[in-house]
């Protein structure tokens, strides 16, 4: 089976992608070899009209009445989410949020590993490397320390009002895609990608939803 990738998806589709990914890995783990769209919108939380209607955009991955091959599937999105090869990311600001994350074994659980990070040139971590071994750097230093490396990515954890600074910084650094946890929308060139992270707002919202229910 020839598996068609079509980049030209809904966001509400994109955002999913990741976690049918992760529903595969598992199914493969525990030795599931068939799915159908009931099985994966249950495992996810959504309908299976949703399952089907995002597998849609992508070709034939699957035969009605014989549902999907979850191996080829779990391969299928490995490959669209670039999770066969390694993928090296930056972080910016190691604050309360970007220690924790400096710390986290990204590559444990899935491609993606911080391989350098910066704060401040007088953050009284620059210049040492953490027990995993990533270098940190002062700020100043992201140019010449990207021409470097081979990082095309940035996870932002800074002060909101230094965001804006730091996101042109990197992306005249050649960075092309910006995860930021600033709740400030950033003014980047057409070619990057930035995605965010607002963890007050998902709190907020949560806590809407809790109380109506109530």
């Amino acid at each position: 089976m020839k598996l068609e990738k079509n980049t030209t998806i809904p966001r509400a589709t994109a955002k999913r992608l990741s976690l049918y990914y992760r529903i595969f890995k598992r199914f493969n783990a525990e030795k599931i070899e068939k799915a159908n769209s009931k099985q994966i919108a249950d495992a996810i939380g959504i309908d299976s009209a949703t399952v089907r209607r995002d597998f849609s955009y992508f070709g034939e991955l699957g035969r009605r009445g014989f549902g999907y091959d979850v191996k080829k599937l779990m391969n299928f999105f490995a490959d669209l989410l670039n999770d066969n090869s390694i993928t090296n990311v930056m972080l910016v600001g190691i604050g309360n949020m970007g220690h924790a994350l400096l710390y986290y074994r990204f590559h444990e659980r899935n491609k993606m590993k911080i391989v350098i990070a910066f704060d401040t040139d007088d953050h009284p971590e620059v210049g040492t490397t953490t027990p995993d071994g990533i270098p940190i750097y002062g700020i100043s230093q992201i140019k010449e320390k990207l021409s470097q490396t081979d990082v095309k990515t940035a996870i932002l954890t800074v002060p909101s009002v230094k965001a804006q600074e730091v996101a042109t910084i990197l992306t005249d650094s050649g960075v092309k895609g910006i995860l930021s946890f600033s709740p400030v929308h950033l003014q980047v060139p057409k070619d990057v990608v930035v995605q965010y992270v607002d963890l007050t707002s998902e709190l907020q919202t949560l806590l809407y939803f809790m109380k109506k229910e109530d």
